[in-house]
This record gives C-alpha cells, sequence and structure tokens, in this order.
C-alpha cells in the first residue's frame, strides 16, 4: 500500500479497481470531461418598445453609457414608476364588475455580483430621488411656519382657556370648546410626503403609509438580507404585513400597548431590489418544497428579471441624455401630481378612483385571460402556476401605467397599453421559468463555484466532501456540495469511491486525471 500526501491511503491497482478507485497517474476507464450544462432557459432580449415612450430613450441612456443589461433599469424604472402612482388611481380590468386593481409591483434584478445591479437601479430611481428632494424641502418650510402658527395658536388657547374659567357668560362653553378644537386642528404638524424608505421596520412602515395612503417603495440593495429577515423565526407578523401590503387594497390596522391604534386605510407597498442567483436559487428551492417561502411572498415578484450578461465592453464616456432624462422626469413629476378626476378616472363609492380599458382593449384583455386560465390550469408545476396567478393582477397593473405615462389626457386604457403589457408578461414569463428553472433543479451556481474551486487546486484529489463543505466557502454548504458533486460527476470531472475503512466506508473525491489534460 502507498500513502500519499493528501492523507488518503491508497490499495494496489487491484484492488483499487474493485473499490472505483484509481490511481491519479492512470487515465484508463474515465470518461471524457463535458462542459457542465447551465439549468438557466434562455429569455428574450430586452425590447425598448415595452417602455412607455417618454422613458424610453432615458433607459436606454443608462444602459449605453453603464454598459449593463437594459432590462436592469428598465425594471427599476417600471417599479419607481408604479410606486408613484399607488392609490392615486386604479384600474377595473372587467367593464361591469368591480374587481379593482391597484398598479403596485415588485421587482428584482438577478446577476452575479458586478454586473452592475445597483448602479442601473440608482439610476432608475433618480425621478423619485428628485421627488423626494422637493418634499422635504416644503415640508422643512412647513415646519418652520408650523412652529409660528403654534405660537400663535397656544397664545389663543391660553385667552379661550382664560375665559372659560371666568365664566362671564359672555360666550356658551359649547362655542368656546369648538373655538378650542378648531385651534387643534391647525396646530396639527405637517406631513412630509414620502416616496421611498430603505429599511423600516413594519411599524414605521405602517406609520409612513398612514400618512401616505398613495404608497411607499421599500429599496433593498440587497434583497437576500430582507427575505432572510422575513424568514426569522419572531418575524411571522411583518411577513404578513408584506403580503398583505402587495395588491394595495386591503386596510390595515396595527393595535399595540403603548403605541395605540393606527390605522392604515389600504397598505400598498412596492418593493424593489438586487439579489445574486445562488441564494435565490436556494430560496426557490425552499418555497418549492413547502419551506419556509412557501407562502407567496416570492411569487409576488412579478417584475423579477434574470438577463444574460452582455458580451464585450465598450468604453463609453459621454454626458447623459439630458432631453431623455428631462422627458422621464416629467412623467413622474406629472403622475406624482395626478388628478384622477382630469384623467377619467371614476369612483362609485368615493374609495379608490379608477380607469377602465377601452372596448377593443377589453375584448383583447378577455382573450389573453382565458389562454392565461387555461394555462394556469394545465398542470404546471406548483410554484409557476402561484406565480402565474399574479399575471391576473400584473397586466392591468402594466397596461394602466403605460396609459398614464403615454396619455397625459388619459381615458380608458387603449389597446396599445394593453398589448405592451401582453408583451411584458410573455417577457416577464421567460425569466420567471429561468429563476424557477434554475431552482428547482440542481443547483447550478454551486456546481461552477466547486468547478472553480477544482480548477484552482483548492480541492485535492482525494479529499472527503466533509472536507470541502467545512471550507465554508460561498454556496457550497453540505447539501449544495453533495449536488454539486453529483453533476460533476456526471460531466466526468470526478468520481465518488468508497475508501474501505476499519468502520464505515469512506466516501472520497477521485479528480479525473483529463482535468489536467483539458487545462
Amino acid at each position: 500500500m502507498t500513502t500519499i500526501d493528501r492523507g488518503v491511503t491508497f490499495l494496489d491497482d487491484a484492488a483499487a479497481r474493485q473499490t472505483g478507485l484509481q490511481n491519479p497517474a492512470d487515465g484508463n476507464g474515465w470518461p471524457d470531461i463535458t462542459p457542465i450544462p447551465d439549468a438557466r432557459l434562455p429569455v428574450p432580449a430586452f425590447a425598448m418598445e415595452l417602455l412607455p415612450e417618454s422613458l424610453r430613450a432615458w433607459v436606454s441612456d443608462i444602459a449605453e453609457r453603464m454598459q449593463c443589461p437594459p432590462d436592469f433599469p428598465a425594471i427599476g424604472a417600471m417599479v419607481s414608476l408604479a410606486a408613484v402612482v399607488g392609490r392615486r388611481i386604479g384600474i377595473r380590468p372587467k367593464q361591469r364588475d368591480d374587481w379593482a386593481v391597484v398598479p403596485n409591483l415588485w421587482g428584482a434584478v438577478v446577476g452575479r455580483p458586478g454586473v452592475l445591479k445597483t448602479p442601473a437601479l440608482s439610476e432608475a430611481m433618480r425621478p423619485l430621488e428628485r421627488l423626494a428632494a422637493v418634499a422635504r424641502e416644503a415640508h422643512t418650510a412647513a415646519q418652520r411656519e408650523h412652529v409660528g402658527r403654534s405660537e400663535l395658536a397656544k397664545a389663543k388657547k391660553d385667552v379661550l382657556r382664560a375665559e372659560m374659567r371666568a365664566k362671564n357668560g359672555r360666550r356658551d362653553d359649547d362655542i368656546i370648546l369648538a373655538d378650542l378644537a378648531a385651534l387643534a386642528e391647525q396646530d396639527a404638524p405637517p406631513v412630509e410626503l414620502r416616496y421611498m424608505s430603505n429599511d423600516p421596520t413594519v411599524e414605521k412602515l405602517g406609520e409612513l403609509l398612514a400618512a401616505n395612503p398613495a404608497g411607499v417603495l421599500v429599496f433593498r440593495d440587497e434583497l437576500t438580507g430582507w427575505l432572510r429577515n422575513l424568514d426569522r423565526e419572531g418575524r411571522e407578523s411583518d411577513r404578513a404585513f408584506y403580503l398583505e401590503s402587495w395588491n394595495g387594497t386591503g386596510a390595515y390596522n396595527y393595535d399595540r400597548i403603548g403605541r395605540g391604534t393606527l390605522h392604515i386605510e389600504a397598505a400598498t407597498v412596492s418593493v424593489l431590489g438586487g439579489i445574486q442567483p445562488g441564494p435565490l436559487a436556494s430560496y426557490v428551492r425552499e418555497a418549492s418544497t413547502g419551506g419556509r417561502g412557501a407562502d407567496g411572498l416570492l411569487q409576488r415578484f412579478q417584475m423579477l428579471v434574470w438577463p444574460d450578461e452582455p458580451r464585450g465592453w465598450v468604453n463609453i464616456d459621454r454626458w447623459p441624455d439630458t432631453d431623455a432624462k428631462n422627458a422621464a422626469f416629467a412623467t413622474f413629476e406629472r403622475l406624482a401630481g395626478l388628478d384622477p378626476l382630469a384623467v377619467g378616472g371614476g369612483s362609485d363609492d368615493g374609495g379608490l378612483s379608477y380607469l377602465r380599458f377601452a372596448l377593443d382593449a377589453q375584448e383583447a384583455f378577455d382573450e389573453w385571460r382565458s389562454d392565461l386560465e387555461a394555462r394556469i390550469r394545465a398542470g404546471e408545476p406548483e410554484i409557476i402556476e402561484a406565480h402565474l396567478s399574479k399575471y391576473r393582477s400584473l397586466l392591468p397593473s402594466l397596461a394602466l401605467l403605460c396609459h398614464l405615462a403615454d396619455k397625459p389626457h388619459g381615458g380608458p386604457v387603449t389597446l396599445a397599453a394593453m398589448l405592451r403589457a401582453a408583451d411584458w408578461c410573455e417577457y416577464l414569463e421567460a425569466h420567471a421559468r429561468r429563476l424557477y428553472a434554475h431552482g428547482i433543479g440542481a443547483d447550478y451556481a454551486a456546481v461552477h463555484a466547486l468547478a472553480a474551486r477544482i480548477k484552482r487546486g483548492d480541492v485535492k484529489d482525494g479529499a472527503t466532501p466533509r472536507e470541502v463543505y467545512r471550507n465554508h466557502w460561498a454556496g457550497l454548504d453540505k447539501d449544495a456540495v453533495a449536488r454539486a458533486l453529483d453533476v460533476l460527476e456526471g460531466c466526468g470531472w470526478l468520481r465518488l469511491a468508497e475508501l474501505p475503512t476499519a468502520g464505515r466506508p469512506s466516501l472520497v473525491i477521485r479528480l479525473s486525471p483529463n482535468l489536467e489534460a483539458k487545462s
């Protein structure tokens, strides 16, 4: 027997073959190495025609200057647009039904580190940041004015209270109390108009929503932390709040000792951020097997894209397209001040104002909806079925947003807007299927990560799987390593062999000698 420096004892050639072990220098019996499969299904390239006309040149300019997939700023722009419109107006997708949809969207961009996810989203959120800056300035000015009014109101209250105490009969107490109530109402502090927040507690988010009934966008640079935080024990009520705030139509009440009762007319929260493929694949597996993510939270990310990375790179060093940026910003500013009546919005009960489809758009939507319902019932995997079911509201939401952005004077939602929204759904479905195929099947991110470690020499011939996962390399926990080894064995990179020991046989990794020839 021969002992090698990796600490693994080998038998002679005959005994080694009986156990599946062969000396590294002997390539007999090893299959050819085949490429590692990629579970990523193909997705279509993003088409600028999906965007409202006033946003196309701006998004195209961002993507070209940054050399990033145009999908990234496009998703950021549409989710930001949805956050601006929020509950200002909705759509009723049927002609004679009171089913109402609030155009609230959750979006995520998927990509490995370094593909400019965050910078692209930040650029797309510039209109929101400008609106927020203007709102902060207005709030600061209102606060200064409020200080003066408060002092004046305080003096008037003192006079009225003294008048009540004097009991001089000049005025009835009820009249004085009415005057005091009017002063108290005038003394209410100004409320800042908010468009977004980064890391609020749900209690604070509830306060923001109570003061901003149109809705608020929560932006997270990295959504993995946000998702995992909601998975933690004791955060069930937080998770429920986000689940209920997705559709933007349900009232929500907080009852807390010390805080009292906080009533939210209709919780409307948009969510936007980036995420890496590895952590997302792990989350998808949990959701697809009835784990912690199996409550529909993931499927609410309807605007989720995982585009192919651009090939090649060109140094683009030019000033931003000012005209395109101004046109886009003007659209956001107009919708931030949207008057539902001015665009033909109606309301049956004084609640949410709404538009409906034009008759030709309604016919097209009904046909699209019939096809969707048939596909949902055609035996899709449960996780995809749940995702597609959310498209019932996705298409009307996108149609309304495109219509409002392109038609300043409003009116019924046009056929052009409806067809554009249908194209959006087709594009987004391809990305969703890529995501779920990647997560439900083998974790190919882990496979590629382990293959890279093998190429660098970090995994030695004769190592055990336990030695590999105990390195705590990113994306390579115990289960991921087991799955990755299985795939790499099928690709001819290695063999998993049992090494006889005094006790239970030990499983070791034998690397193919063809790897050296390939490199």
